[in-house]
């Protein structure tokens, strides 16, 4: 774990007093609220209206409110609350039409992170829950975001941190062998794992995209071994695309051509 900056948090610290009573400042309170020195906020204040975290009151100059940055890192914090939302009613829909259980997640550095579920009725299912966090290369949802990535960023995140690590016999661990898979993920447009995650099981995944047809998320449906085999792959991975599909239809994209 890296340290925390200390003029970050002191950005931040400033940007949190508008939180509190009316919204406004002036330079000279947040000196007081804070205890900073003067040329300290002064900078910091002048950081933040140039970067539009903060705007000046038209009619009152020297005096600031939160400006459009927050607004519109907040709406992006709401898009995402509402992927899970919509995410949940989807999954619902898969899980009732294939009876097994389904999921929703995105792409957190090099983990995945479920943000919704739905179990299937069978006595044998997926133990797992919402707001689990794994290993990306593990997981079919995991495959299915990596493989989204631009060469560059993928590279950025394969580079950094710990090596690939297994969670059980047949997960991937070379970097190479990652690399072949998603490339096939990419040009089949869907990704498998058959026990990578977990001894037990199988799933299928395809991609989810917001309205500018950037993956966002991805579906998956989750098997147990028992119930799979390669005419269910083929039956599951359809519904998946389908689900992934209408998911994406509710974030705003639109299949083009």
């Amino acid at each position: 774990m890296g340290r925390p900056v200390p003029a970050v948090s002191r950005a931040l610290d400033i940007l949190e007093l508008f939180l509190e009573g009316d919204g406004t400042l002036t330079a000279p309170e947040i000196t007081r609220r804070l205890g900073l020195p003067r040329t300290t906020v002064h900078e910091l204040v002048t950081t933040l209206a140039a970067r539009n975290y903060l705007a000046q009151l038209p009619d009152q100059p020297g005096r600031y409110r939160l400006g459009v940055r927050g607004y519109q890192l907040g709406s992006r914090y709401a898009e995402q609350l509402d992927l899970a939302a919509e995410g949940r009613q989807v999954a619902r829909s898969v899980a009732e039409t294939c009876d097994e259980t389904v999921h929703v997640a995105i792409l957190e550095g090099r983990d995945v992170i479920y943000i919704a579920k739905v179990d299937s009725t069978h006595a044998v299912r997926m133990v797992s829950a919402a707001g689990r966090r794994l290993p990306a290369h593990c997981t079919s949802v995991g495959k299915m975001l990596l493989a989204a990535l631009p060469e560059a960023e993928l590279d950025a995140r394969l580079s950094v941190g710990s090596p690939l690590t297994a969670m059980t016999p047949h997960s991937i661990t070379s970097p190479e062998a990652l690399r072949a898979a998603l490339a096939e993920i990419r040009a089949r447009g869907i990704a498998v794992e058959r026990r990578e995650s977990n001894p037990d099981v199988c799933c299928v995944a395809a991609p989810v995209r917001d309205s500018a047809g950037q993956v966002v998320a991805a579906l998956s449906i989750s098997v147990p071994v028992i119930r799979w085999s390669e005419e269910r792959h083929e039956e599951l991975a359809g519904l998946a695309v389908k689900g992934a599909t209408e998911l994406s239809g509710r974030l705003g994209h639109r299949e083009r051509g």
